[in-house]
């Protein structure tokens, strides 16, 4: 009998090349002809960076999955966000956040709460518990906010870090611009200690001394923290107390921000076996207020991955 089925699929053509890249597609010594991105879309080499070595090489395919970024596609969906695991309390109000003039907190819609948090500061309380805040920017324009929308909000104080719901009452004009909120609530406590710290895998470029308008390397991030990390690379980066530049994405449902900053080398240590990875314990010390949000929120998302150290950044 005919099988026209078979037929029509031995004489369908091949599918296009997958955009996967094996290690000897990507060349060592010679300039990589396209962006080479992870799984996720995260920019791990810009087109025309070379890679110095064997083992830079062997590094990105051991941690990452490389895929050709000219091929890819980069709109993966965000990651799934994660219970909170925080202290629910009902009766938590605005007294207990003990929020003051000019903590940084984050905005978004409360419908489509995939939205990236957009920051913005708390500059009165009213008596009835309504708040003042400056109004959000995204891309430098404010966010648009309509009157009697819910609204999410992160907040940043000095020992917690809150998650409650607003709605806008009033957008004002004059005499300048600011947005009012009424009295928070469902507010949520996740609590907050000087030496958490997240479990990660983020791709890390990273630049040699302070300054430098480009990056010499890749290394992944396997623990984060507000104020550091923990970087793994294929080779040692520099002594104790030298500076790097490095450049990372925290992407999640609740943000999406690119960081580009430098840090401080605090600890150093090196694979027990040849070609072992070295790891670097990095302190960033010249995050400003909104990147330090970012970070913040990054690591009270995920407090199923909550690590302490026992040693500073160790």
């Amino acid at each position: 009998m005919d099988n026209p089925v078979e037929e029509h699929v031995e004489e369908t053509p091949a599918i296009a090349s997958s955009p996967a890249l094996s290690a000897d597609a990507v060349p060592i010594g010679t300039p990589i002809a396209w962006p080479i991105v992870d799984l996720d879309g995260s920019l791990l080499f810009a087109s025309g960076t070379i890679l110095a070595t064997a083992d830079e090489r062997t590094f990105l395919f051991t941690h990452f999955k490389p895929q050709r970024g000219d091929l890819a596609d980069t709109a993966a969906s965000p990651a799934a966000r994660p219970d909170d695991h925080a202290d629910v309390n009902s009766e938590l109000t605005i007294k207990d956040m003990h929020l003051e003039i000019g903590a940084l907190i984050g905005i978004r819609p409360q419908v489509g709460s995939a939205a990236p948090m957009q920051p913005c500061r708390i500059i009165g309380f009213a008596p009835n518990h309504s708040l003042f805040v400056t109004p959000p920017l995204h891309q430098g324009r404010p966010l648009p906010l309509a009157l009697g929308e819910n609204i999410e909000i992160v907040a940043i104080a000095s020992q917690a870090v809150f998650r409650f719901v607003c709605t806008v009452e009033a957008i004002c004009r004059a005499p300048f611009d600011y947005v009012v909120l009424s009295r928070p609530g469902a507010i949520r406590r996740l609590r907050e200690r000087k030496s958490i710290r997240v479990q990660a895998h983020l791709p890390v470029r990273f630049g040699i001394g302070e300054t430098g308008e480009s990056y010499e390397g890749l290394g992944l991030a396997k623990g984060i923290s507000a104020l550091g990390m923990s970087l793994a690379a294929s080779w040692t980066l520099g002594a104790i107390g030298e500076r790097l530049r490095i450049a990372y994405r925290l992407k999640s449902a609740d943000l999406d921000t690119v960081i580009e900053t430098t840090a401080v080398i605090r600890n150093v240590q090196k694979g027990s076996n040849p070609g072992d990875p070295t790891s670097h314990g990095l302190e960033l010390d010249q995050l400003d207020a909104n990147q330090q949000m970012a970070m913040k929120v990054y690591v009270f998302d995920r407090q199923d991955d909550v690590q302490y150290w026992t040693n500073s950044l160790k």
